[in-house]
């Protein structure tokens, strides 16, 4: 049981928020642009529309996982959290999460179970080097590749 001093992954980014992020963005620069009105009249429309898209850039810059020690750490957003790699007991690769804590922009990520009950869905770029990370730490989680259930 090996720790990491830290070791930092990007998460991936899937088309499906691309697309959203880029028609919160486009639409109302669009709709508030457009037109002959004075410019301070069209700002004064456009700030409103365009801050639901500060929600979703926000996650899109700032969302990572770490190791640090004997923790992993994931953040996206105002989503973060910690786990103790001792405790994660399985981790299922290729899944989605459509529900419950996800901390991923993309489909096709890892879903980490620890503790007893508790899960959490991530999606790194390089998911076999972090889950080769948190086996060199912690032999003893499961890997259940894409397809294969218990």
């Amino acid at each position: 049981m090996q720790p990491l001093k830290m070791k930092t992954y990007k998460a991936k980014k899937g088309r499906l928020v691309q697309g959203i992020l880029l028609v919160l963005l486009v639409l109302p620069l669009a709709y508030g642009f457009l037109g002959t009105k004075p410019m301070k009249e069209k700002l004064r429309r456009v700030i409103p529309l365009a801050a639901p898209a500060l929600f979703i850039i926000w996650p899109y810059v700032a969302t990572r996982y770490q190791i640090r020690g004997h923790s992993f750490y994931y953040k996206s957003g105002y989503i973060k959290g910690e786990i103790d790699i001792g405790s994660i007991r399985t981790i299922h690769k290729g899944k989605t999460r459509w529900v419950g804590v996800k901390p991923a922009l993309a489909t096709g990520g890892l879903i980490v179970e620890y503790n007893r009950y508790d899960d959490v869905y991530i999606a790194p770029e390089d998911s076999e080097s972090l889950i080769a990370d948190l086996l060199a730490i912690n032999p003893n989680i499961q890997v259940i590749p894409r397809g294969r259930d218990t």
